[in-house]
């Protein structure tokens, strides 16, 4: 996977999140305080419609808090415009998602090109790492399958070679085991690990899965519109 890289320091300064609902403010996320420091593996849990996913995409940049900041080692995320917030997606985050969101008329290896073809990158080379990390998942026999032609393991780290492929600082996992039995979550809590140790990157993870939670350095819950560290 080339050379091994830091992860990425983050820190929410009183970040809040609120959406209306039947004419109802519901406060997501209130003036929260959170440090995660540059190659943790943090499990986030909690219960459905809490607002896990909601987190996950102030920290990807995906959807902008209604109030604080997010320092990305050191740079004030949401101070930039969207289109540097594109940047800094491509650049510094790999997302895996409980539904893979593969493109189904695309081989294997073609999906996990694609994050290196945003960025501009040769086609040669894109082959080269995207061949190259497909083979670290152990995929080096499905490189020309389509979805629809792999399992749902198989699918899932296609989806998280597709993630790394660019050597993100971050990677933001939701439910990446949701949808899988217990045989295929085991492999992607390994292998995520495994990443993990090879690469640096800071890794979050949000799940049901308490098993893949308890693999993480450290477990928060979200509740009461607050994430509350877990010990013990």
């Amino acid at each position: 996977m080339g050379d091994v890289m830091r992860g990425a320091h983050l820190l929410l300064d009183g970040i809040s999140k609120s959406y209306f609902a039947g004419g109802v403010e519901l406060d997501v996320l209130k003036d929260v305080h959170f440090s995660m420091e540059g190659g943790e593996r943090i499990a986030v849990t909690g219960a459905s419609g809490i607002g896990k996913s909601t987190l996950l995409h102030i920290l990807g940049a995906l959807d902008r808090p209604d109030t604080g900041r997010l320092i990305c080692d050191e740079v004030d995320v949401f101070a930039a415009d969207d289109g540097h917030l594109a940047t800094f997606r491509n650049e510094t985050i790999g997302f895996v998602f409980q539904f893979h969101h593969l493109l189904p008329e695309f081989t294997a290896l073609e999906n996990v090109m694609l994050p290196l073809f945003i960025r501009g990158g040769k086609r040669s080379t894109a082959r080269r790492e995207a061949e190259a990390i497909l083979q670290r998942v152990g995929l080096s026999k499905r490189l020309h399958h389509r979805p629809g032609e792999l399992s749902g393991g198989e699918q899932q780290r296609v989806a998280i070679a597709r993630a790394v492929v660019g050597r993100p600082a971050i990677l933001l996992a939701d439910e990446p085991t949701g949808n899988l039995d217990g045989k295929n979550s085991s492999q992607i809590h390994e292998l995520l690990d495994d990443l993990n140790r090879e690469t640096g990157m800071t890794v979050v993870v949000v799940t049901h899965n308490m098993e893949l939670a308890s693999y993480m350095d450290r477990q928060v819950t979200l509740e009461g519109a607050q994430l509350v560290e877990r010990t013990g």
